[in-house]
């Protein structure tokens, strides 16, 4: 193998870079702990904004696509925690500390926006040459999952904006 580094997966799409630090960051607070709580999101997403910037110019596609993986499980952990309140309190199965700093509207937002962004970028990586189509299939999966649990539940809970029209349609 060549010293060259590959960098065709920096061409795909701006969106990932631009609209999931601040998502990231707001499902990390929506899922925080008492044992651990998380700084404030402006931090957060700073935080996030600085990482995704180090990936961008000094990280690999296998880096990348281990943060997309990471905030793919936070997409589907917001899902599923949404999928067990079914349609009860939206703030069931939170404690006190972690409810101060989770909005459940905020976190099926960014959850729906994260999902969006991220399967679109994973549905492109067919046209690229290499194995990352193939090892974001699973990915795929659980975000399709995913984003048929969040929609469902903007639906019932009233609009909730989306990663497309920010408006809830």
């Amino acid at each position: 193998m060549s010293g060259r580094r590959h960098l065709d997966w920096l061409g795909l799409t701006p969106e990932p870079e631009r609209e999931l630090p601040a998502a990231v960051a707001t499902l990390r607070a929506s899922l925080g702990t008492a044992h651990h709580p998380p700084p404030g999101r402006a931090e957060l997403a700073a935080v996030e904004r600085r990482r995704v910037e180090r990936l961008v110019l000094r990280g690999s596609r296998h880096s990348w696509l281990r943060y997309l993986a990471e905030a793919t499980a936070l997409v589907t952990a917001v899902a599923l925690r949404l999928e067990e309140q079914g349609g009860g309190d939206s703030h069931a199965g939170m404690n006190a500390d972690t409810r101060a700093d989770a909005d459940p509207d905020a976190s099926t937002a960014a959850a729906l926006l994260a999902a969006e962004v991220i399967l679109d970028h994973h549905r492109m990586l067919i046209g690229l040459p290499g194995a990352g189509y193939g090892r974001t299939a699973g990915d795929r999966a659980a975000l399709e999952g995913a984003l048929r649990l969040l929609r469902t539940r903007s639906r019932t809970a009233g609009p909730a904006p989306t990663a497309r029209t920010g408006d809830g349609r």
